[in-house]
């Protein structure tokens, strides 16, 4: 017994002075001096032994027992020395490493700030499916098979009858599908066109629709309700234009122009010389439009306006490029 005694205090000893973590060492406590432990399975057995040998056995197992835990207190008090210099050894002076927190993308911003104004006018927000049917995106539009205006959309189909939506308008025939008169909503949304990539045109943007049918609804309430919007967003400062235009879904038509917020008016690259920028077309409801969902013309009229939410973006921010916005280049975004 004395033998295994030596035997196991020596080998503790040398495996305790190579342990590198307190877990690994708390592991070799327990081995040797938890309940089960060698060493103290070991101190159970003294009764076995003859009387006359237990009292040096005893002796030399609590000897053991005391070298050993002297032996686990250093190697702690070792490690957390260690762990300590290595905690303090770095330079608390320097500075941290700042967290950069994401924001919205500054299309999703204009969005809001676009949806905002005309849900404060009483409208309500609807939304339609990314891919439509031709029915939805041109006929129910007034945009027969055979319509020469089908020429201004450069589309893309998925199948014959199935595109990618080229504006959010087929939302305002889904809208007047599913509820009679009045209907006063805004449609924001991602619409696509085959168009070639450069800095004022791209194959995907966003828009902004709008659409409202009572009866009695007139030109003039139009105007109202976009020059409220212009003031709203650009200020009261800013100049405001109604120009006479041609859309397939409304008669008549217009598209709006405001004075150049880069140049005041005087002429310049962005304003192309003329003082002025549009913003947005908009008209009076087709009356065909209105029969294609049985509302009837007779009874009741309306109006629609569209804008697109990367050009109003690039006049709010001074950007002229608008493929910006979809490079996904950090130093750009990380400006809103």
């Amino acid at each position: 017994m004395r033998e295994e005694l030596e035997r196991i205090g020596q080998q503790a000893v040398n495996e305790i002075s190579l342990v590198k973590r307190e877990s690994d060492l708390e592991k070799i406590r327990i081995r040797l001096l938890g309940r089960k432990g060698e060493i103290t399975m070991l101190l159970r057995g003294l009764g076995n032994l003859p009387v006359g040998e237990r009292p040096a056995m005893g002796n030399l197992a609590n000897q053991i027992k005391i070298k050993v835990e002297k032996a686990l207190a250093e190697r702690k008090q070792a490690l957390g020395s260690s762990e300590r210099e290595e905690v303090t050894s770095l330079d608390i002076t320097m500075p941290g490493r700042e967290n950069w927190v994401g924001g919205l993308h500054p299309l999703t911003r204009v969005t809001q700030e676009i949806v905002e104004i005309f849900t404060a006018l009483g409208f309500q927000v609807a939304l339609g499916p990314e891919v439509e049917t031709d029915y939805y995106n041109f006929e129910a539009l007034n945009f027969p098979k055979d319509h020469p205006a089908r020429d201004m959309q450069d589309t893309y189909y998925l199948a014959e009858d199935v595109v990618l939506r080229t504006h959010t308008s087929p939302v305002q025939i889904r809208v007047m599908e599913s509820q009679s008169p009045p209907v006063r909503v805004v449609m924001p949304g991602r619409v696509y066109r085959n168009e070639e990539i450069n800095p004022r045109s791209f194959t995907v943007f966003y828009q902004v629709e709008g659409l409202y049918v009572d009866r009695d609804v007139t030109f003039g309430d139009l105007k109202g309700i976009l020059v409220a919007f212009v003031e709203r967003f650009f200020g009261l400062s800013v100049p405001i234009r109604f120009r006479p235009s041609f859309f397939p879904f409304t008669e008549p038509s217009a598209e709006v122009d405001i004075g150049c917020i880069l140049c005041a008016g005087k002429g310049c690259r962005l304003c192309k010389k003329t003082g002025w920028l549009e913003i947005l077309g908009a008209g009076m409801v087709d009356p065909a439009v209105l029969a294609h969902v049985n509302y009837d013309p007779e009874e009741v009229s309306g109006y629609a306006f569209g804008m697109g939410v990367d050009r109003i973006a690039m006049l709010r921010h001074g950007i002229d490029d608008i493929r910006l916005f979809y490079e996904n280049d950090l130093r750009f975004l990380r400006q809103f």
